[in-house]
């Protein structure tokens, strides 16, 4: 054989040893999960890598998720300058609203001061967009976040940044970082530390950022400019006598306050800061709210005690889904008494499961499904338990949900996750 066809052979034989190499390089190769906080970054991922397979399972929540997406790309767009009053400050960058369960007093002739009526939404809080603006404004860019995740369809992504950049970054339409007039009182204040459970839905907009990281419609720069609106706010969370005081609610605010604090600390770096919040949570949230049977007394004394129930639940689960992140762990944290988020939860699975009646108040109507999103997310935290067999007592989710692309696979997957995430609406 020649020399030189022999070294043909040799250099052939390298090449092809070096691309299966390089194959079995890639094969084990996977894209870095987004850097999300409360959605699960590696499910995301996987869930990601099926759909580029065409996985068929997934065929139907993915054409859902895109036609929700489609109509999305009409939307908005959404400022907190778009209201007809000023607040007291007089600049329309400041967010405003009023407390939603408040009345004019039939006492006096001005009907001040308003009143309170727990559980009954006055309409003229609808008066004030901004409240409604912020939420619109979350569960849109989230819903383009995701399609642009799952598809890498940049007209989503362009959509997306466009709802951020103008409620935080365009100096015409950005919100300035601070809640001094959220839920005011009229004849009582201006604003209260109550009122910062209404940025809850930003929890959502940070995960949104990281799901639009590799996009070319979210810049280095938005990326920033983002991070430095969520720094001031956190700031002023920590800083002000409204944040003081959201800080010191024994309740449902006390719970979304610190999962706040935690989610955007994490969001800017600081996550020394997200550890001390989350070690705190057992003691402070935990072990105050939680009854020994699982019951919680600071929520059932509402007018609508299942609601407030289940969405102070989901507020201390998404706290414990936040401690992963730092290595705290919530889902098994117990009091020696045996408080627990576990038996929050184990309390309510004979109403929202087995049909026995609530014996608390409800005034606006019975919904067991406010139950299945919490209940799913147990099944899958807690395989021991028996929340995977409850599963398959209520009712299936569609093919086409969102949860889908959003949660691991249990079996039987049998649940309605009318959302993509445990932030409920209901606290106010």
């Amino acid at each position: 054989m020649h020399t030189m066809t022999l070294n043909k052979i040799v250099l052939s034989f390298q090449v092809s040893l070096l691309v299966l190499a390089l194959s079995a390089s890639a094969a084990g190769l996977r894209a870095a999960p987004p850097r999300v906080f409360i959605l699960d970054g590696n499910q995301l991922n996987t869930v990601r890598e099926r759909v580029q397979k065409g996985d068929p399972e997934l065929a139907p929540a993915l054409a859902e998720l895109e036609q929700d997406a489609k109509r999305e790309l009409t939307a908005g767009p959404f400022s907190v300058v778009n209201k007809k009053a000023a607040p007291p400050s007089g600049d329309r960058h400041d967010y405003m609203s009023l407390a939603p369960y408040f009345w004019p007093n039939p006492n006096t002739s001005n009907g001040l001061p308003y009143i309170n009526r727990d559980g009954q939404r006055n309409p003229e809080i609808y008066e004030i967009p901004n409240r409604l603006d912020l939420g619109e404004m979350a569960d849109d860019a989230e819903t383009l976040s995701l399609a642009w995740y799952f598809t890498t369809n940049e007209t989503y992504a362009v959509k997306a940044a466009g709802l951020l950049r103008t409620w935080f970054l365009d100096p015409v339409t950005l919100m300035n970082p601070n809640l001094e007039y959220g839920q005011a009182i009229r004849g009582v204040n201006t604003g209260r530390g109550i009122g910062i459970i209404e940025t809850r839905s930003l929890m959502r907009v940070v995960d949104c950022a990281g799901l639009l990281a590799g996009s070319q419609a979210w810049s280095p720069a938005d990326q920033e400019g983002l991070e430095k609106w969520f720094d001031r706010y956190l700031q002023w969370m920590l800083d002000s006598k409204h944040g003081h005081d959201e800080a010191a609610t024994k309740n449902n605010h006390g719970t979304y306050y610190d999962a706040q604090v935690a989610d955007y600390a994490f969001f800017v770096g600081k996550n020394e800061l997200a550890a001390g919040i989350l070690q705190t949570v057992g003691t402070n949230r935990i072990a105050v709210q939680v009854e020994p049977d699982g019951r919680e007394p600071l929520e059932l004394k509402r007018t609508r005690a299942w609601s407030y129930s289940i969405a102070n639940l989901a507020g201390l689960m998404s706290l414990a889904r936040l401690g992963e992140h730092a290595n705290v762990d919530l889902w098994h944290f117990e009091t020696p008494d045996g408080r627990s988020i576990r038996k929050a939860l184990d309390y309510l699975v004979p109403f929202g499961v087995s049909g026995t009646k609530w014996p608390y108040q409800q005034i606006d109507g019975w919904s067991a499904d406010l139950f299945y999103p919490v209940l799913r997310l147990a099944a899958g935290k807690y395989p021991e338990g028996p929340y995977r067999k409850l599963l398959s007592t209520i009712p299936a989710a569609p093919a086409a949900a969102r949860s889908h692309l959003l949660l691991s696979p249990l079996e039987p997957v049998n649940h309605l996750h009318l959302r993509s995430n445990l932030q409920s609406k209901e606290p106010d």
